[in-house]
């Protein structure tokens, strides 16, 4: 069995970190190659001691000269590679085989665009990169020849419940249509937990702290993932992205919220049949379905008790406490470059609100007012989607600075 060679971009981060322990519980199988961080050289340093890769890549220039002195002291030979031109060029490394997207934010585009051109298997948890560039990033896979499987936990249970010849991005199909041909699919079921704020009342909501919103219920993620879980915008890129990947109208997606998150998602077929994945709520399980697709391996996730669970809930979305998930349904539905457009309101919404500059319905209202001066135009190119990125930041920015909120 050859060794699979991997990079594990965003290797700090909580999906990094269940990734490194995934792969350590496969030594035969996988050997990591390359491990890239934004800035925590501590933690860094730290992987790199122990997973001995050949490169480390470092965006931030003063951290990456701080890795290289701290790992030549320890005897290291990890290279150490600096800025964001690097993260390209690791994913699309000849020494690469399959890349772990897990940048958080439109920071991970030129990275998982790079692994989808160069015919990588792409793990792909970095949601924000295909919602920016849709079509784009799909063409990317088809005409690199990529293998790509979704690694957010709702996708890659669709995947499974689809099966991989439903993905959009399939090497040959040139459509994009290959979702809805023949398999009999009538809509998508994708779960959501609900976040920290799933009962608190509407009021309530507006003296919000970025401590509370970031104490997710069932998930341990990052920060900005933690408020996007609980605006549920989260969801809806999701949606966005189950759209994408799965060749899907917005129409035939249903955001369900379900606080046990044990219930991944559900794909219902046109003869009443629903097929569900289930599991306890750990990324190691998508992580390592992922990975060894199509065999399966140990995650090092406990087996579910199901009994111990005992009950499954489900309800619809509260559109009126939950906003972003209508402001993304839109976008979905605009399609273009309005979804690049969403997300990156977003995501100076968010670090306005983490940054006590903006209070928490705040962020949905700062995303509402730029989206609506937006002018829906196509994303043809990667400069269309960098173009529209680029105004609603400035918009964001801008809205955010007249509010010029502080709480505390």
């Amino acid at each position: 069995m050859k060794t699979k060679r991997v990079a594990v971009l965003g290797s700090t981060g909580s999906i990094g970190l269940s990734t490194l322990d995934v792969l350590a519980r496969h030594p035969e199988r996988y050997r990591v190659t390359a491990l890239a961080a934004h800035s925590n050289v501590s933690r860094l340093q730290e992987q790199c001691l122990a997973h001995r890769p050949r490169y480390a890549v470092v965006v931030d220039a003063a951290a990456g000269a701080q890795l290289a002195r701290e790992l030549r002291r320890a005897g290291s030979s990890t290279e150490v590679l600096i800025g964001e031109q690097a993260l390209s060029d690791v994913a699309a490394h000849d020494e690469v085989d399959v890349v772990m997207a897990a940048i958080v934010g439109a920071a991970g585009l030129a990275s998982s665009l790079a692994a989808a051109r160069a015919g990588k298997r792409i793990l792909l948890a970095n949601k924000e990169a295909l919602v920016m560039s849709g079509p784009l990033f799909m063409a990317a896979v088809r005409e690199g020849g990529a293998t790509l499987i979704p690694v957010d936990s709702e996708h890659n249970a669709i995947f499974q419940c689809m099966g991989a010849d439903r993905v959009a991005a399939t090497p040959g199909d040139e459509s994009g249509s290959g979702a809805l041909r023949g398999c009999g699919v009538r809509r998508v079921l994708l779960t959501a937990s609900g976040g920290p704020f799933l009962r608190t009342p509407l009021e309530a909501l507006r003296e919000v702290t970025p401590e509370q919103a970031c104490a997710h219920p069932r998930w341990v993620m990052g920060r900005k993932i933690s408020v996007d879980s609980a605006t549920l915008m989260n969801k809806g890129l999701e949606l966005i992205e189950a759209c994408l990947l799965f060749a899907l109208p917005p129409s035939q997606v249903q955001v369900v919220v379900h606080p046990q998150s044990i219930v991944h998602s559900m794909v219902e077929y046109v003869d009443g049949s629903v097929l569900a994945q289930l599991g306890n709520p750990d990324m190691r399980t998508p992580i390592a379905h992922a990975l060894g697709w199509p065999e399966r391996l140990a995650s090092g996730v406990e087996s579910l008790d199901i009994v111990g669970a005992a009950r499954l809930d489900f309800e619809a979305p509260d559109i009126e406490r939950f906003p972003c998930l209508r402001l993304a349904r839109a976008a979905a539905e605009a399609g273009g470059a309005a979804p690049a457009a969403l997300n990156a309101c977003n995501e100076v919404a968010v670090a306005a609100f983490l940054e006590r500059r903006l209070a928490f319905l705040e962020i949905a209202e700062v995303i509402e007012r730029v989206m609506a001066r937006h002018r829906t135009a196509p994303a043809a190119t990667l400069r269309d989607v960098l173009e529209a990125d680029a105004w609603a930041r400035r918009e964001a920015q801008a809205e955010v600075a007249a509010r010029a909120g502080v709480f505390a």
